[in-house]
């Protein structure tokens, strides 16, 4: 059996599952998004554990199954349609590229990074998942949120990190840009930007 248990890391609070009995702890809050832990697993997350055990799933840095629904404090859907200038959207998607960048070759400081850019553009994290490619180092992973997802996949041996941020709801993916520019240091930064689930006038 696996339980939820806290553990701090230097940039903030995180969730992690260890093993031992079952229990409920309360949500580690962040700036204006949130971690959503609950006593649930998924059924999916003990079969991810499995394949793990069989290594057919990477463990770099973590599979994680954080939550079976979202919070019981956090009744209010917030990935509901966003209406603005007088349009009814799904959400906002960004395609960043970041170019001429560092440190694109560690996954798990990728995965807190990213955590935190998520954490501070209003997002709920469900869980994450990333990969360490050899030789050449690079990682993908993907940030799955109650809001949508944050995914990314880099290219050390060209300095390159592509990043989708598609958000719903009362989020703001562009939040998420500056946190992760800090540890990237890249030189030129595009982003491309599009309403998705746009309803017919």
């Amino acid at each position: 059996m696996f339980s939820v248990a806290r553990q701090k890391h230097a940039e903030g609070g995180r969730i992690h599952l260890h093993h031992g009995s079952t229990g409920l702890i309360t949500p580690l809050p962040g700036p204006r998004g949130q971690y959503c832990p609950t006593g649930r697993l998924l059924v999916l997350g003990y079969v991810m554990n499995a394949l793990a055990e069989l290594g057919m799933v990477s463990d770099l840095p973590r599979d994680i199954q954080k939550t079976e629904t979202l919070c019981a404090h956090d009744e209010e859907r917030k990935d509901y349609f966003i209406e603005r200038d007088g349009m009814r959207y799904a959400g906002n998607h960004l395609l960043i590229d970041f170019w001429d960048a560092i440190n694109l070759d560690d996954p798990q400081r990728i995965d807190e990074v990213l955590c935190e850019a998520a954490v501070t553009a209003g997002a709920t994290i469900l869980h994450s998942h990333f990969h360490h490619f050899t030789p050449n180092g690079g990682v993908s992973g993907v940030i799955v949120l109650a809001e949508s997802h944050i995914s990314i996949h880099t290219w050390p041996e060209k300095n390159f990190a592509a990043v989708d941020v598609f958000m719903c709801g009362a989020c703001d993916p562009h939040l998420s840009i500056p946190v992760m520019q800090r540890l990237f240091q890249a030189g030129r930064v595009e982003v491309d930007e599009q309403r998705r689930g746009r309803e017919a006038a």
